[in-house]
C-alpha cells in the first residue's frame, strides 16, 4: 500500500511532464541563484577592498544615509510574496493579486528611494562613478543590486498582467513559486550590501 503526502505531486507528475519541466525550472533558478551569488561577492569583497583608499572626496561618511525606509520596505516584501504563493496555492485568486501587487509596491518604492538617493549624490555632493574609488565601488554594487531589483519588478508585473486577465493557470503556481526565489534572493542580497555599504563601509 503506498500513500501520498496532502498537495504533494504524484511521482508519475514528478519524473515526468509538468513535473519534469518544475524540476528543470527549479535546478535552473537555483544555478542561477549561485552564479549571481559568485558575482556579488566579486563586488562586496572589491568593495571592502577599497574602503578608505579614496585620495579625494567626497567620502561615505560625508554623503551617504543610511536608507531605513527603503530597506523596511524591500525586506517587508519578503513577507508578502511568501503570503502571495500561498494565497495562490490555495486558490484563492483575489488575494494572490492583492499581495503580489503589494510586493510590486515596495519593490518600486525601494527602488525609487534609491533613484533619489543616487540623484542626491550626483547633483548635491558631485559624486559620479568617476570621482573616486568610493564612487566606482559604490555605484557598481548598489546599481548592480539594483538592476536585479528592477528585472524582478518587471517579471512580478508581467505575473500580475497575466494573473489579473485570467491566464495563470494552475500549472503555473510552481513557475510562481520558482520566480519567487529570485525575489527571496534579491532581499537576501540586499542584507548583505547594506551591512557593507552603510554599516562597515560608513
Amino acid at each position: 500500500m503506498t500513500s501520498t503526502v496532502a498537495g504533494a505531486p504524484p511521482l508519475a507528475e514528478t519524473l515526468t511532464g509538468e513535473g519534469t519541466k518544475n524540476l528543470k525550472g527549479r535546478v535552473g533558478m537555483a544555478c542561477m541563484i549561485t552564479t549571481e551569488s559568485a558575482l556579488f561577492t566579486i563586488f562586496v569583497v572589491a568593495y571592502l577592498f577599497y574602503i578608505g583608499k579614496s585620495v579625494v572626496g567626497p567620502y561615505p561618511r560625508d554623503v551617504l544615509d543610511v536608507p531605513v525606509l527603503a530597506t523596511v520596505a524591500l525586506l517587508s516584501s519578503t513577507a508578502t510574496i511568501i503570503f502571495a504563493t500561498r494565497a495562490l496555492r490555495a486558490g484563492r485568486r483575489a488575494a494572490f493579486n492583492l499581495w503580489w501587487a503589494i510586493t510590486i509596491a515596495l519593490g518600486a518604492f525601494f527602488l525609487g528611494a534609491t533613484a533619489i538617493e543616487w540623484y542626491g549624490l550626483i547633483y548635491r555632493h558631485n559624486l559620479t562613478i568617476w570621482t573616486n574609488l568610493f564612487g566606482t565601488t559604490y555605484y557598481t554594487l548598489v546599481g548592480f543590486h539594483a538592476g536585479h531589483v528592477t528585472v524582478g519588478l518587471l517579471l512580478l508585473l508581467l505575473v500580475l498582467f497575466v494573473s489579473l486577465r485570467g491566464a495563470l493557470r494552475a500549472v503555473d503556481v510552481e513557475r510562481v513559486e520558482i520566480l519567487s526565489w529570485y525575489w527571496h534572493f534579491v532581499d537576501a542580497v540586499w542584507v548583505v550590501v547594506f551591512t557593507t555599504v552603510y554599516v562597515i563601509g560608513r
